[in-house]
């Protein structure tokens, strides 16, 4: 966004390597949630998975709004919020 190159490389910060590791987990449980809900036949365990499926989307809006912190940090210049 706005054209700014934001470092995401091997040389990339131990934070900034966990954030998106956390992401990237958060995101294939929400895919098997939402894969157990579809397919699921038994109605206990397809709630469940709605429950989860919940939680995840928490969880990964935190994350990602942790991210957009830590890209806009990462910038020449940038200010502290």
């Amino acid at each position: 966004m706005g054209g700014e190159e934001v470092d995401t490389g091997a040389d990339a910060d131990p934070v900034w390597s966990a954030l998106h590791a956390e992401r990237e987990a958060v995101e294939r449980a929400l895919t098997l949630a939402q894969a157990r809900q579809k397919f699921s036949t038994d109605p206990e365990l397809a709630a469940a998975a709605r429950r989860e499926e919940a939680e995840l989307l928490v969880n990964l809006d935190r994350v990602l709004t942790l991210i957009r912190a830590a890209e806009y940090r990462r910038r020449p210049g940038a200010g502290r919020w």
